[in-house]
């Protein structure tokens, strides 16, 4: 019945390795809301989405770090610090210079990430020294403006294994693209107008700083960048800026003076007359390098700082219409300015507070990771932390966290903080509470009118016009159960009071839009996040009515709203029964329409994976039961039963395909009896990865661990790094926001309950009982759990460490012992 035995489900293993050649893998790094570059499998820095917007592919051209070793009495050997190139070499031209195809590169490489860190190990035995990179920017839960640096840190350590010393230079370049307008496939760029890059000395750092002087402060380009080191000067070699040529003169001079000596001329001078295609570029390349001798079996590690700093993004979502009077569109600041006055300010705050920003980040590591959760599990959780800091989601001027769904290659996909699709995500709510809590202020008090209508996806917050559609069930009533959870998580009142008059609306629009009859039982035209709309009684609508009924009703309650809890108490009690007598088919509950096909996009007798998706927010919030609990055991169990396949290869799918061949995947829905509309609801065959993280937790609440962690792994098998990336799960889009369902898994394997109003805490582990250890969080704090049984008396001991933040007065599992 199980794809995986019981051993590989529970087995503790480390995290998987990446060779060269698995050549999806890449590796985000850069702060929230600043964006990113990544780190290949290769050692290659990718992907430079740092200007405001996605760019997938994007290379800056000349961008790499390289290294020179000599020994006494031998020729000195020089490489970039890549492993050899992979994949298809059929191109027209043969590569384009910029990207030195033709330079030596290590023979192999070994890629290993463990969020917010990456090494690859650099494979060569023709070098004297063994080289591993280290990357990282960081990652400090509760900690967003440290965690939002526009940074990032890259290291080489170095060890010499030889028995005589070896002169050693790390040297790295970079082009300088501030000013970016385009840029093509092979790294051509085109810039707004000249660059300039200024060689600089600060507190405890030098470098190269990185900017545009002629550029308009209003240019979507407008910005710096810098490439740093804080190593001793007397280490450091410069160039400021690489020979001004036509074909390949800037690289040949600098891979000539590089390999000379391993120490960098400041500036180049030209020799011979230019040719007749002689061409003055915009662009330039500066090279920082440090030079060190090693003695036989030293190591040491080269150290440097990328940053950067755009401060103008776009004040409009894809497809917006707002322009200024001089026909540029309008600009919106990015939160990070108001830390950093530029680049340099952002890589001197790092690298001069790095002893801290990088404890923090350890502690945080070593929690997640020292856990007694399977290694996939910690993929899982792990790996969709990238999405929040892809260009998925940003920051504006005013602090306000908000999201894309994912991101194309190019541009966003899917605008608006889509409620109905971040609905499902929980990592941001655990590990950056004030960002959620932000959200939440957008729906409610910006996206709610005076009749409790809420827009699923914010315009309003850029300056445009209210987002024009019915309202959407699911998000409207998941974000009731999410202010419910941020409240649980904070014990923050005054947040509750703030928002909860217009919270209190959308949950009293429900009883008029959506229930048509006043049974409590919604059955009007239900939009959703399938992008179509359910019509009649459904359990996908209404598990999430009932969970936003109770969670109302708690939250009433506590604010002394005596008639809203009395009234929502009565039709959560009402409507659950009534439904589930309405809607239970023997197995999983069903769509009740007379005709299936009066409607396209329904699913009627089918069996939906989503269909008690409003029972999965109610237990990771904390609200127990909002259906017969045997019925949702039940459900829930046919829903792995008919959904999961083990291989797709069999599977009849013309929609977008997510999972295929051999591969094994969760459908969104199946017909099991029979009853398949001739046109069922839109996506209905594909195979979506929080969707499958969602049923996986859920399956593990109720007590079906095995079956819940194969999802987990079938999930992490596709994200092989041949593939797919292991840190990047798609759905519309990159980094898609649905994925950050997998933190579920923690508190669902943790058995994690919290309620900091009334200052509880409590674990039940549903694996490893004997001997197990976890992460956990709060708004305050964050920190790791520790559970051991005596198998041979059964008496059960456990500590709660804080490893960041403060928590006091608060009892855990029970009375037993408070944390203060």
């Amino acid at each position: 019945m199980y794809p995986y035995s019981e051993q590989e489900l529970l087995a503790q293993a480390s995290q998987r390795t990446f060779p060269g050649r698995a050549t999806e893998a890449k590796f985000l790094l850069g702060g929230i809301g600043t964006g990113n570059l990544s780190v290949g499998s290769r050692g290659q820095l990718c992907d430079w989405e740092i200007f405001n917007k996605q760019g997938k592919g994007n290379k800056l051209p000349y961008t790499f770090f390289a290294i020179r070793t000599q020994q006494d009495g031998q020729p000195p050997i020089a490489k970039v610090i890549e492993s050899q190139l992979e994949g298809a070499f059929s191109y027209a031209c043969g590569f384009h210079t910029s990207e030195l195809a033709g330079l030596p590169r290590f023979a192999a490489s070994e890629m290993k990430g463990e969020y917010p860190f990456v090494t690859v190990d650099l494979l060569d035995d023709a070098l004297p020294v063994q080289v591993q990179m280290e990357a990282f920017t960081p990652f400090i839960p509760l900690n967003a403006d440290d965690s939002g640096i526009p940074a990032a840190m890259i290291r080489y350590k170095l060890t010499n294994r030889a028995n005589n010393p070896v002169d050693v230079t790390i040297a790295g370049s970079l082009a300088n693209v501030v000013g970016l307008e385009q840029m093509d496939k092979h790294a051509n760029v085109k810039l707004a107008e000249q660059v300039r890059n200024q060689f600089r000395q600060g507190e405890n750092v030098s470098g190269l700083y990185y900017d545009a002087p002629g550029l308009n402060e209003d240019h979507r380009t407008y910005g710096s960048m810098a490439l740093m080191t804080s190593t001793p000067m007397e280490q450091v070699t410069v160039k400021e800026a690489w020979l001004d040529g036509f074909w390949s003169d800037g690289i040949h001079d600098f891979w000539d003076d590089f390999c000379e000596d391993g120490l960098l001329q400041f500036r180049s001078e030209a020799h011979g007359q230019r040719g007749r295609l002689m061409n003055k570029s915009k662009l330039r390349i500066g090279s920082l390098g440090v030079k060190r001798t090693l003695e036989a079996g030293e190591s040491y590690t080269f150290e440097f700082a990328i940053s950067w700093h755009f401060p103008n993004r776009p004040k409009w979502w894809e497809g917006g219409n707002t322009f200024k009077d001089d026909g540029r569109r309008e600009i919106e600041k990015n939160y990070y300015t108001h830390l950093f006055a530029n680049a340099w300010d952002a890589g001197t705050y790092l690298l001069n507070n790095l002893p801290r920003l990088e404890q923090h980040s350890r502690n945080f590591h070593r929690a997640l990771f020292g856990s007694t959760l399977p290694g996939y599990v910690l993929e899982a959780l792990s790996s969709n932390i990238t999405v929040l800091r892809s260009t998925t989601c940003f920051r504006i001027f005013n602090g306000t966290f908000l999201g894309w769904e994912g991101g194309l290659d190019q541009g966003g996909s899917c605008e608006g903080s889509c409620t109905h699709v971040w609905n499902y995500a929980q990592t941001l709510a655990f590990l950056f509470p004030d960002l959620e809590r932000s959200m939440r202020r957008v729906e409610f008090l910006l996206e709610t009118d005076e009749q409790g209508s809420m827009a699923f996806r914010t315009n309003q917050v850029l300056g445009g016009d209210r987002w024009d559609m019915i309202p959407a069930t699911d998000g409207q009533l998941g974000t009731i159960v999410r202010l419910y959870r941020e409240w649980k998580l904070s014990g923050d009142d005054a947040f509750l009071q703030e928002v909860w008059g217009k919270a209190s609306l959308a949950l009293d629009f429900a009883f008029r839009y959506w229930d048509s009859d006043g049974d409590f039982v919604l059955d009007s035209e239900q939009h959703n996040t399938y992008d179509i709309e359910f019509h009649g009684p459904n359990s996908h609508s209404n598990s999430m009515f009932y969970a936003s009924l109770k969670a109302g009703m708690e939250m009433a309650q506590y604010l002394r709203d005596d008639e809203r809890a009395e009234r929502y108490k009565s039709a959560f009690e009402k409507g659950s029964h009534k439904m589930d007598e309405l809607l239970w088919g023997g197995e999983y509950y069903v769509q009740q329409l007379d005709d299936i096909d009066e409607y396209r996009y329904q699913y009627g007798t089918g069996c939906l994976s989503d269909q008690i998706l409003g029972q999965w927010m109610a237990h990771v919030a904390g609200l127990g039961y909002i259906l017969p609990e045997d019925h949702v055991k039940k459900t829930i169990q046919s829903i792995f039963k008919y959904n999961f396949r083990s291989t797709l290869s069999e599977h009849h799918n013309v929609q977008r395909t997510f999972a295929l061949n051999d591969e094994s995947g969760l459908l969104l829905c199946s017909w099991p009896n029979g009853g398949r509309p001739k046109l069922p609801f839109v996506y209905a065959d594909e195979v979506w990865t929080g969707i499958e993280y969602q049923v996986a937790a859920h399956l593990i609440y109720e007590g079906f661990v095995q079956e819940g962690l194969s999802l987990v792994k079938a999930v992490r098998d596709r994200h092989d790094g041949y593939k797919r990336n292991p840190w990047n799960e798609v759905e519309c889009g990159h980094h898609y926001a649905r994925s950050m369902a997998s933190w579920a898994l923690l508190t669902s394997l943790s058995g994690y309950s919290f309620d900091m109003v009334n200052r509880t805490l409590s674990f039940a582990p549903r694996i490893n009982e004997e001997q197990f250890s976890c992460f956990w969080s709060t708004g305050t704090a964050w920190g790791v759990y520790n559970q051991t049984i005596n198998t041979a008396t059964g008496e059960k001991d456990w500590s709660i460490d804080v490893l960041y933040g403060e928590i006091s007065n608060v009892s855990v599992n029970g009375a037993q012992k408070k944390v203060d």
